[in-house]
């Protein structure tokens, strides 16, 4: 089968079209066929050298949606359309390729009314954004603040706090246009930091209140001007790094505010509470699917493509679509 693999981790000069050997079902394990493979910053990161616990050769892609062809008895039935996230890409073979032998507990059944591309770019972004809200101690009636309304987090974010009842769930975004945007489509607690501070725009949406949690995925010198929006007792999580990976903070944010930061990883959290992928995607779906502005929010682009386009596998056709590289 083809498969886009990283020879090496020193740029994406390093990601080929190779043949590879098709996965064999194995016990616990469930062939699919890629239809769509999600991009995430994770990918950029490997093939950048950043993260020590991949090893090359290896194929990329740590979610994806396809099509069961064997192995998922009665709960996946051949034919079922499925998506899904866990290890690949990272420490095993990922979804850059036509077929990948999944573990049943990644699984989840994509809903009808969803397409397969989009699905492709649910599983991280959301399992990610309902896992951290919960962590953090979401409840009905609290304020978010998860910048970044253009990245998968900061859209997934803010979308199912708002779908369990946010007072607020905001926003930023540093493109005007892409600001207007997000209005029209239903995201009218978006901050312009070209217009206003951030923290002058938390404090005027939430009336000087500020945030009872903030999910930060961008870091660098937006965690520090997150930090400065929490609320009396509030918290700020920290789980990305694509505006950098130091930063400078007041510790007073933290200190007269009597206020938190901690940080998240969505592999590491999902190994050590064992749940079941499918509970947590089907929750998301749940949730979201309740939100009065739902049918608008499903016309925004999925956060991933915004980045990089996913790329289908052509079945009909035996080849990748369009072209034999990403």
């Amino acid at each position: 089968m083809r498969a886009m693999r990283a020879e090496g981790f020193s740029g994406y000069k390093d990601l080929k079209l190779v043949h590879i050997p098709k996965p064999a079902v194995s016990d616990g394990r469930v062939l699919v066929r890629i239809t769509a493979a999600g991009v995430t910053p994770l990918e950029h990161t490997i093939l950048s050298g950043g993260y020590p616990r991949a090893k090359a050769p290896l194929v990329l892609g740590g979610e994806g949606a396809g099509v069961v062809e064997e192995g998922g008895g009665t709960a996946f039935p051949v034919g079922s359309h499925v998506m899904f996230t866990g290890p690949y890409g990272v420490s095993e073979n990922g979804t850059y390729s036509e077929w990948l032998a999944v573990r049943k507990e990644n699984l989840c059944l994509i809903p009808d009314n969803i397409n397969d591309v989009s699905a492709a770019g649910v599983p991280v972004a959301y399992l990610t954004a309902q896992m951290t809200l919960s962590l953090a101690g979401f409840a009905k009636g609290k304020t978010v603040l998860s910048p970044a309304i253009g990245g998968s987090v900061g859209n997934a974010v803010t979308q199912l706090a708002r779908a369990q009842g946010a007072k607020h769930a905001i926003s930023t975004t540093t493109n005007h246009a892409k600001a207007q945007q997000a209005r029209y489509l239903g995201f009218d607690e978006v901050i312009d930091p070209s217009e206003e501070k951030l923290s002058d725009g938390v404090r005027r949406i939430t009336k000087g209140y500020g945030a009872d949690i903030v999910i930060d995925a961008i870091g660098g010198e937006i965690l520090s001007q997150a930090l400065g929006t929490l609320a009396i007792g509030g918290s700020l999580t920290t789980l990305g790094y694509s505006a950098g990976r130091k930063t400078t903070i007041d510790v007073t944010d933290l200190i007269w505010k009597r206020a938190s930061m901690k940080s998240f990883s969505c592999s590491h959290s999902l190994r050590r509470h064992g749940a079941p992928h499918g509970a947590l995607f089907l929750r998301y779906f749940t949730l979201a699917r309740s939100s009065p502005s739902w049918q608008r929010l499903s016309r925004w682009p999925r956060p991933q493509m915004l980045c990089v386009t996913s790329w289908r596998a052509a079945r009909s056709a035996g080849s990748f679509s369009q072209s034999d590289s990403l």
